[in-house]
């Protein structure tokens, strides 16, 4: 080649890297985020999760995309994280999306409802069954867009002062029980209460709460209700797979490269499978010491679990009728549901029995 066309073709490839270099930047921006979540510290899993998380997005982006985890309380108190998201005093969170039911009983779907489903079944639904795209339709009104980011598998009945035999034994209980299953709690007597985790341990101390419920050994043994709590029941039949979910700032999201809310999504999916792993791990030994320090560990009764499916079919009625978001949701995830069990009868179920009762034998 000669010199003078040498020239033009390594000048030409100068300026073709000129012009993509700020393109490249342009799409791997240097952002750093805050992330509020609902959970404090010391709860490692739930709380983790969203470490787990900014660790991922960071990875994926060359520490280019940073999101600082900060604790419940660290800039707003745990039950208003996603108020904090739709109003931009930062851009997402990490939270229970039930802990806003009060503002719309919709919310209950994003994270578990009564004599729902389990965890594998939550994320069909999700990521099959339109779940996601249903929710965020939904949390659009609220400025919001959010992404499945952790489950702790079905969770326990929780702990009672007292033991409860029957249903009348509800009746009048101060519990600690948050959004959709306190509704239907107060059909069966219970006064519900919704408090952040932090906050349980002293009013069960103080007497203000009579009962409480959380998650399940890993967590509660953590949280020492046991100490003050003593009747541990099982199941939570409102909790069978409860989502958490990162919610973000639309606006912000919006504003984010497509590789970036790609990183995201997939970072979110990382934090889904650890969390529920880490409390499959975590719960047998955490279960058993909690035995082994006096918990008493308990069954609802038969007619408990009756009275509280009755209960909850009254309030899914009641609520469909008063609300078209709530009914468009609750069609589609109730549908799922039954099929789900219809095929869980069949092997997982028969399965899952043989290999409890094998096992002890």
């Amino acid at each position: 080649m000669k010199r003078r066309e040498f020239l033009k073709v390594a000048g030409a490839g100068a300026a073709a890297t000129a012009i993509a270099a700020p393109a490249i930047a342009q799409s791997a921006p240097e952002l750093k985020w805050r992330l509020t979540s609902s959970f404090p510290k010391s709860l490692d899993t739930i709380f983790g999760a969203a470490e787990t998380f900014a660790k991922a997005v960071a990875e994926a982006t060359d520490n280019k995309f940073q999101i600082q985890v900060f604790a419940a309380g660290e800039i707003v108190p745990g039950l208003q994280a996603a108020d904090a998201v739709s109003n931009a005093t930062v851009e997402m969170c990490h939270t229970a999306s039930y802990y806003y039911f009060g503002k719309d009983p919709t919310f209950a779907f994003g994270t578990a409802v009564p004599f729902g489903m389990n965890q594998r079944m939550v994320d069909a639904w999700n990521y099959f069954g339109g779940g996601i795209d249903l929710m965020n339709e939904f949390y659009k009104k609220f400025n919001i867009i959010a992404f499945p980011a952790g489950n702790t598998g079905a969770q326990m009945g929780g702990w009672f002062r007292k033991e409860i035999k029957t249903v009348d034994d509800l009746k009048g209980l101060k519990m600690r029980i948050g959004g959709f299953a306190g509704r239907v709690m107060a059909k069966l007597g219970v006064v519900p209460q919704q408090l952040a985790g932090g906050d349980i341990y002293p009013a069960l101390e103080k007497g203000t709460l009579d009962a409480c419920e959380w998650v399940g050994p890993y967590d509660d043994e953590k949280l020492g209700f046991h100490k003050v709590a003593p009747f541990y029941y099982y199941p939570g039949w409102w909790e069978g797979g409860p989502m958490l979910h990162n919610m973000i700032n639309i606006g912000k999201w919006n504003e984010l490269p497509k590789s970036y809310q790609s990183i995201i999504q997939s970072a979110s999916h990382v934090a889904n499978t650890w969390m529920m792993a880490k409390y499959d791990a975590g719960n047998p030994a955490a279960l058993k010491r909690l035995v082994a320090g006096g918990a008493k560990l308990q069954p609802f009764s038969q007619p408990i679990l009756d009275a509280s499916w009755k209960a909850a079919k009254e309030v899914y009625d009641e609520t469909t009728k008063a609300s078209a978001d709530f009914k468009k949701v609750h069609d589609s995830y109730m549908a799922f549901r039954n099929d789900q069990y219809l095929w869980w009868s069949v092997t997982e179920y028969a399965f899952d029995s043989y290999m409890v009762r094998a096992t002890r034998a």
